[in-house]
């Protein structure tokens, strides 16, 4: 086994192992104390932190390393799990780690008494929640994937319903838990393929085999999905703005923050790395579904007026990139465009961790919100920087970093995507030239969308005047929450500050997958950021940062000593009116309103009008996903339909019953006889 030190000597596998163990001991001991919630909120989540930070940091010394395996033998009978940590896994279990630990400090705060599921219950699922995810990404055969996978699920379905005594919540919950299994029947179908009917359904055998186009590309369709149905890819997103809203905002953060990436992970593992054949149609279709995803992710956020449905199609829209990203790694892999495969790989992977920190950052913030006010719609929120200056401070980096503003880790991997889009022109399929362009400029939209629809967030929620008045009672969140939130800052200002060590890092992953990385060249660059030359294209964060912090000196000092003394502060003159109240600010429907005309064959929209003899007249426009209707609906009533035909065989008559099985009998003899 290659990485395997002298004997007595423990491997860093073993140590995530001890991690991931000691996270189910935790799990089980919130059982125990199924009501304690001091013991569970103060000790238990403090403590799952800490192992996520302990776990990040053996990730980060394995990445670059040997592959170190393991098979433990707690499954069936001659199923044996098989582990595997390498670059790639150990990639995603820095991220998975560092995440974790954040959400979990904040989620030490937040958890009330009296919020559906016990205290005990919900460390429970919760850190067995983060096991199995580990898991996941520890896998190296189908049969601990797909045990790891289900793991997953079924423990985040019960996060998400914490809160079960409401309807709603529980109908989001058996939707999410459908779209799952769904997506898990697709994956298992994967492996039955690329194991190419050899019985050994280890990774290492999928490696070693060699399938034939067609077969390959069954394979990498099932892939896509499969693990598309748990990213959110169009159309298998519709769980998505129903199952986040349902759930507990810690749940949420780590379903969308961390859960998401375990998709991008399988589909990097099957299709960079199980899979021997690369095919560029195989990079066209990811790129232009992930495109799709990605256009109607940041269209559906940007007229939401619920502000985790609106994260929730945030979430939704950050997939549809990374899928774009792959799609372009894999179609420069499939031409041999090694160097080129790694710049857009390294977006994928970049984006993967800017993505948890900021997106966790943001669902912790309206978790605050949400406690403080008891209100998630956005029409009935505002000014609460005033009342909750540390959750609108931090909330701030997490807009910015999601708008892809620089110097923050947003902005550093969406434009290493847009510098691989501008090195397409020496693809040898004249239609990708053509039309590869035409994918960079849609990106670029997606991108301006994504910072109007985070203005639109942050200014409704944060800015302005309190649109009720029990926000001007709103308190600030409490140490542990705003300990969480800090970390995950903190971790969005590094990514973007620190790019060219980051990819250092990445690089390791990107040689693995596609035999390439920019590691060496970011080196030379120095401060500046230069994936392929410095004559092409360059960024330096830091002369950015500085730069920024000049302006604002400068502004001030140019203030504070030309007009200081010298300035008046009055009331804004409102067109003569003088009366200044919140029903004068923009809402959040006028906010979308653009957005809602410019793209409304998107959307599927009912007005109820007022009329002249209602007392209290109300205008609402309801904006609904058009899927539902085209898709879901059509599916749901074919299912019924079959439902009703098998229940009318089912009439409790012996007679019928053995007329059935005769007739069974009789199709099975002639088809033997034949």
């Amino acid at each position: 086994m290659d990485g395997v030190p002298a004997v007595g000597q423990w491997l860093l596998l073993d140590w995530m192992l001890v991690v991931t163990a000691a996270w189910l001991m935790i799990g089980a001991t919130g059982v125990l104390a199924l009501h304690r919630l001091a013991l569970v909120s103060r000790l238990l989540f403090p403590l799952g932190a800490l192992l996520g930070l302990v776990l990040s940091a053996l990730a980060l010394a394995a990445v670059g390393n040997s592959p170190e395996v393991a098979v433990l033998s707690i499954g069936l009978p001659r199923l044996p799990f098989h582990l595997r940590l390498d670059s790639l896994s150990a990639y995603f279990l820095m991220v998975i780690g560092a995440a974790a630990a954040g959400i979990s400090v904040f989620a030490a705060g937040y958890f009330r008494q009296g919020e559906g599921t016990p205290p005990g219950l919900l460390c429970l699922e919760y850190h067995l929640f983060l096991a199995s995810m580990a898991g996941v990404v520890l896998a190296d055969d189908a049969y601990a994937f797909m045990v790891m996978w289900e793991t997953m699920a079924l423990s985040s379905f019960f996060l998400a319903t914490a809160n079960h005594r409401i309807a709603e919540v529980r109908s989001a919950g058996y939707l999410y838990i459908t779209m799952a299994h769904i997506g898990a029947i697709a994956v298992l179908l994967c492996f039955g393929v690329l194991q190419a009917n050899t019985g050994d359904y280890t990774f290492a055998n999928m490696r070693a085999q060699t399938l034939t186009p067609f077969w390959a590309s069954v394979a990498f369709l099932l892939a896509m999905f499969g693990f598309g149905a748990k990213a959110g890819l169009l159309p298998l997103h519709v769980w998505l703005p129903e199952a986040h809203p349902a759930a507990p905002s810690p749940v949420s953060a780590m379903m969308s923050g961390v859960m998401l990436n375990t998709a991008i992970y399988g589909l990097l593992r099957v299709v960079l790395d199980l899979a021997q054949i690369h095919l560029w149609w195989w990079g066209g279709l990811l790129l232009a579904s992930g495109l799709a995803t990605a256009l109607y992710g940041v269209v559906f956020a940007a007229v939401q007026t619920d502000m985790k449905r609106l994260l929730a199609y945030s979430s939704i829209e950050n997939m549809g990139l990374l899928f774009v990203a792959i799609g372009l790694a894999l179609i420069f892999s499939a031409y041999g465009m090694k160097p080129l495969a790694a710049l857009a790989l390294t977006a994928a992977l970049y984006h993967v961790a800017s993505h948890a920190f900021f997106k966790s950052l943001l669902f912790l913030g309206t978790g605050s919100v949400l406690h403080a006010t008891a209100e998630r719609s956005l029409g009935k929120l505002g000014g609460l920087i005033r009342q909750m200056p540390w959750v609108g401070w931090l909330t701030l980096v997490g807009v910015l970093t999601s708008a892809g503003l620089p110097p923050l880790g947003g902005f550093v991997s969406e434009w290493l995507l847009l510098q691989s889009f501008l090195f397409t022109t020496g693809l040898p399929v004249p239609l990708l030239t053509m039309l590869i362009p035409v994918v960079a400029a849609l990106i670029a939209l997606v991108a301006a969308l994504a910072g109007y629809t985070m203005v639109k967030f942050f200014g409704v929620i944060f800015l302005g005047l309190p649109r009720e008045p029990r926000l001007n009672d709103a308190q600030d969140a409490g140490g542990w929450e705003r300990a969480g939130m800090l970390w995950l800052a903190l971790g969005s200002i590094a990514l973007g500050l620190l790019p060219s060590p980051f990819i250092g890092l990445i690089d390791a992953v990107t040689q693995q997958l596609v035999g390439s990385g920019l590691g060496a060249r970011v080196a030379t660059s120095g401060w500046l950021l230069a994936p392929i030359s410095p004559e092409q294209a360059s960024y330096g964060p830091v002369i950015f940062l500085l730069g920024i912090l000049a302006s604002f000196a400068l502004a001030y000092l140019l203030v504070r000593g030309l007009y200081h003394g010298r300035l008046r502060r009055s009331v804004a003159w409102a067109c003569g009116f003088p009366w200044g109240t919140p029903r004068m600010q923009d809402t959040a429907e006028g906010f979308g309103q653009p957005i809602r005309q410019i793209f409304e064959p998107f959307f599927q929209i009912r007005r109820d009008l007022p009329t002249p003899f209602d007392e209290h007249p109300q205008y609402r426009v309801i904006v609904s996903d058009p899927f539902w209707r085209w898709l879901y609906l059509p599916v749901v009533r074919l299912v019924a339909v079959m439902a009703r035909a098998v229940g009318a065989i089912q009439q409790g008559r012996i007679s019928a019953y053995l007329l059935f099985s005769f007739l069974t009998l009789i199709a099975v003899l002639l088809a033997v006889m034949r």
